[in-house]
């Protein structure tokens, strides 16, 4: 991740620090995020040390540890992220960081996870290559993120214009972002070493819909995943390490 890239996202979510957890306590956001979020801890061992990375005020570290986590350790690039996090969690571990550089020793995680990050990882392989030094044989990973999907294409030139007229949004900034479909994933956690790879799509019903369109996302959302995932516009990814 460039310099500039890292300190604009540094900035914008030290800014949005007090204000963030707000933006998922309507019922919307919490919907959006427990979705999401339960995807992740399927596919997650229970009762193991995990790394959570991008992991903003803690909240999935909160949900694995309330579902049984034996230890939680979360990652962000903003400090101001990070004390919310230890304020959430005062039994977890919280420190200053990136994905691409993980201050931890090798096999030092049973479950590794990630919630609408990948999307603004410079060198996606750096990641990969570091999660998988730092997962213990056997262990799991396990990602959330936008996907390359026809929906999602001009999210990036939204972001551009919100930002140019200044419009106040938790999110909804120009990162320059990067969206993937199931065979560039496949070939990332391939790539890195991974086994065990399962991609698929999954949330149909998005936190920014209005609620009446919501609602009714929300009711057809688990048909759409089951049946026509092509509909579904965010990524998950999970995978093993021998």
């Amino acid at each position: 991740m460039s310099p500039t890239k890292t300190e604009k996202i540094r900035r914008h979510y030290d800014t949005v620090a007090d204000t963030y957890d707000s933006h998922y306590d309507h019922h919307r956001g919490k919907k959006y995020h427990t979705h999401l979020s339960n995807h992740l801890m399927h596919a997650l061992p229970q009762g193991g040390n995990l790394l959570d990375i991008g992991c903003g005020t803690g909240l999935f570290v909160e949900k694995y540890m309330k579902n049984g986590g034996k230890a939680g350790t979360g990652i962000d690039i903003s400090g101001k992220m990070v004390a919310r996090a230890r304020h959430r969690c005062k039994n977890c571990d919280f420190i200053i960081g990136t994905g691409e550089k993980i201050p931890f020793a090798d096999n030092s995680f049973d479950a590794i996870s990630s919630v609408l990050v990948f999307s603004y990882v410079k060198d996606p392989q750096a990641m990969l290559g570091e999660v998988y030094r730092v997962l213990r044989p056997g262990g799991q990973v396990a990602l959330c993120t936008l996907g390359k999907k026809l929906i999602t294409r001009g999210i990036p030139s939204l972001y551009k214009i919100g930002e140019k007229i200044r419009i106040k949004h938790v999110v909804m900034k120009d990162f320059g972002e990067h969206y993937y479909d199931e065979r560039e994933m496949q070939e990332l956690f391939d790539g890195a070493g991974f086994s065990d790879i399962h991609v698929k799509w999954c949330s149909f019903a998005h936190i920014d819909m209005f609620d009446p369109i919501f609602d009714f996302a929300t009711k057809v959302e688990p048909f759409v995943e089951k049946r026509v995932p092509q509909l579904a516009f965010n990524i998950f990814v999970s995978a093993k390490k021998e």
